[in-house]
């Protein structure tokens, strides 16, 4: 099965042959902590592809034993970057014998790749979005739940500092601090690179956000989708606005998402209102804020009475009922953070923080949306 990088274009089906794999176990060496080295593989070394077969390289008890891609000078030169195999076909990778691969080939490929690895139990990590739609989606679901082999996708937006200092906070006890969303606005925007042009926005660069905003609603799909697209440049949206509604036992919530790839600059930015707290995030710049409110009810109510009764109040200190704090937050990369937990999940059998149902539910999402746009139109 001859596969494509990311950053190329599709213009062909693979073919797959049925090739019976090398047993990985057999003889696996284990490093000096007793860890037993994974054998990896990277299907499609293009654009995204490349930084998954560099950082197999650098992990410790890991072995890159080969990377997959249909042209010929893309393939040698990462082989020969990193000392492993380089192969055209998919069925020679898996006969090689692998315990984990990285399948970064284009979306529509995604199915036709990942199936042969999962069937013979190998794990698969998956770049977002998970598949071309739904249909796809629910069958590698499927096959991933029949075989047990572990399946995550690629939101590596999930590994963002800023996203996981997010985590911390929002998992606190509620009289602590913690956040319980009332109200989210993402924007995403950049100029046109002219990839990806095959898909809408919401397939390309929206489908990072909808992964958070479920995560932030812990798989929670919206029970109303409400969007406003337009195609300017390509065939598909260019620009889309997307309103999401949420009913939770914690309440309502609404999710208002814009994602460009017609801006002059780039940005990318979410911003979380719960009853107590409001968080904003620039993920570029991997830093955000916390505000809280610390004023206590009676003076609240203090101040709310003013108002109705027209006082002025403009001397007073806005500060004094609130905290504002900087989110904790580290420099790791991203990437590097998505494998090391793709291949923890490999070697404990748990399942993945972004797993097969998390990258279902964004896929669907991501149509109901491009449905929504259509409809609109």
């Amino acid at each position: 099965m001859p596969a494509k990088s990311r950053s190329a274009e599709a213009s062909r089906s693979p073919v797959v042959t049925s090739v019976q794999p090398a047993s990985a176990d057999a003889g696996a060496a284990r490093g000096d902590d007793g860890v037993r080295t994974l054998r990896c593989g990277v299907i499609g070394v293009g654009r995204m592809g490349r930084h998954h077969a560099r950082i197999y390289k650098e992990l410790e008890s890991v072995e890159l034993a080969g990377v997959v891609d249909d042209s010929e000078d893309r393939r040698e030169a990462i082989a020969d970057q990193h000392g492993c195999a380089a192969y055209e076909r998919v069925d020679e990778l898996l006969a090689a014998g692998v315990d984990a691969v990285s399948v970064a080939v284009p979306t529509s490929h995604h199915l036709e790749v990942a199936i042969p690895f999962l069937e013979a139990g190998v794990a698969c990590l998956i770049e977002k979005p998970m598949a071309s739609d739904g249909v796809e989606a629910q069958r590698l679901l499927d096959v991933a739940d029949r075989t047990g082999a572990v399946l995550q996708v690629g939101h590596s937006e999930r590994y963002n500092p800023a996203v996981r200092a997010l985590q911390r906070e929002r998992v606190k006890n509620p009289a602590a601090g913690g956040i319980v969303p009332r109200f989210i606005e993402v924007h995403r925007v950049s100029p046109m690179t002219f990839r990806s042009v095959d898909v809408s926005v919401v397939f390309d660069m929206m489908i990072h956000d909808l992964d958070v905003v479920l995560m932030l609603m812990d798989g929670a799909e919206p029970v109303d989708v409400q969007a406003s697209g337009v195609p300017v440049i390509t065939e598909h949206a260019d620009v889309c606005n997307a309103r999401l509604t949420f009913d939770r036992p914690q309440g309502r919530c609404v999710a208002n998402i814009t994602a460009s790839r017609l801006a002059l600059k780039t940005e990318r930015k979410i911003r979380i209102i719960g009853d107590d707290s409001y968080v904003s995030i620039d993920y570029a710049k991997k830093a955000g804020v916390v505000i809280r409110r610390t004023a206590n009810t009676l003076q609240l109510e203090e101040v709310r009475e003013a108002l109705r009764d027209g006082a002025d109040l403009s001397d007073l200190n806005y500060g004094e009922l609130v905290t504002v704090e900087d989110l904790a937050i580290d420099d790791a990369e991203p990437l590097k953070m998505q494998i090391e937990a793709f291949l923890e999940a490999v070697r404990t059998g748990q399942r993945p923080e972004v797993d097969a149902r998390a990258g279902f539910a964004a896929v669907r999402t991501a149509e109901r949306i491009v449905e929504a746009m259509k409809a609109d139109w």
